[in-house]
């Protein structure tokens, strides 16, 4: 047997081994990892969905979850995945970035100016984006809005000075936000959304950046004092299934897992703003104080990511023709076409 030959062959039975391992004696079992907690709306929402697929197949298709982080990092959910032991996983865009680098721009930091801008992108992007990911490995049914993240902390944060000699956080598996904190002149401290809290409780981190429900539901504003008043990053939720999965289901079960779990995934998508408003109230009541921040500052910080954008391009990990619509679609949107496009 030739090399390639052989190495065809290993991909085929590993393919086969995924969907064998993915099969319970009651039909296909998808094992699906988050961090979303248990209870949480978006662990209610996403089991209504399965059960309403284990109904509707008579028990060919069960969407097993594992909540609140048990099966680790996002990295080592995809590791997972490769080998069988996971069918899918719901991730951060950063955190399924490695598999496919559209997914993570979106997070650009500074990115967006409003949420009207993130709607005029979103409405002409996502779907080039979750054809990207199916091409990458991963069918998916929509993304979910995560919000947007603002600098938190025990001191206030109201310019890049404020946060010298501090850890600040850069999720794992974000080399844009990483790079970008490094440019203004900090010293990110890399790790998963599920080692923040123990970060901050022992000091190994001293600013995070998180959206109002991302710091409640994870209990990270139990542990700083201070918002900053800035949306510094978009982010999104992906919940997605190995194709080699997803391709054994029956073509029925497979278009009704679809139509479910799009619906599911579109109805969380329009209630994480409200979510988000209503997380906000919640942080000021538990004495979190919000920490404005000047004009001057805000257009420094934007004048420092967009000098990054040149060098995004030019990454092996970023997908530059994403970026490039990404950017004609906001230069339209801020000359006034978006505005009577939406």
């Amino acid at each position: 047997m030739t090399r390639h030959a052989s190495k065809v062959s290993s991909r085929f039975l590993c393919s086969i081994l995924v969907v064998l391992l993915g099969n319970s004696a009651n039909g296909q079992e998808i094992k699906v990892a988050t961090v979303a907690p248990d209870g949480s709306g978006w662990m209610r929402e996403m089991r209504t969905g399965a059960n309403t697929i284990h109904e509707r197949t008579n028990g060919r298709v069960t969407i097993k979850f594992y909540p609140g982080g048990v099966m680790g990092s996002d990295s080592q959910v995809l590791r997972k995945i490769r080998v069988g032991q996971l069918q899918g996983g719901a991730f951060t865009s950063g955190g399924i970035g490695e598999r496919y680098a559209g997914l993570n721009l979106y997070g650009i930091p500074l990115l967006f100016h409003s949420h009207d801008e993130v709607d005029y992108v979103r409405a002409r992007l996502d779907a080039d984006l979750e054809a990207g990911l199916r091409e990458a490995g991963f069918t998916s049914f929509g993304f979910v809005e995560g919000g947007f993240a603002q600098f938190m902390a025990n001191e206030p944060i109201s310019s890049v000075d404020d946060m010298r000699r501090r850890k600040v956080w850069s999720p794992e598996g974000d080399p844009i936000g990483f790079r970008a904190l490094e440019v203004m002149g900090l010293s990110p401290v890399a790790l998963p959304p599920t080692d923040v809290l123990t970060g901050l409780q022992t000091g190994l981190l001293d600013v995070v950046a998180a959206s109002p429900v991302v710091a409640l539901v994870l209990q990270w504003h139990t542990k700083v004092k201070y918002v900053t008043d800035l949306p510094i990053a978009y982010s999104l939720g992906v919940f997605a299934i190995d194709n080699r999965v997803f391709d054994s289901l029956l073509r029925a079960d497979q278009a009704l897992v679809r139509n479910v779990m799009s619906g599911v995934m579109s109805r969380l998508d329009a209630q994480t703003r409200i979510d988000n408003r209503e997380a906000e109230t919640v942080l000021w009541n538990s004495g979190l104080e919000l920490v404005p921040v000047r004009s001057e500052q805000v257009s420094g910080w934007r004048n420092t990511i967009e000098g990054l954008y040149p060098e995004l391009g030019n990454r092996r990990d970023i997908d530059a023709d994403i970026l490039d619509k990404i950017l004609a679609l906001l230069e339209e949107y801020r000359a006034g076409a978006g505005a009577s496009l939406l």
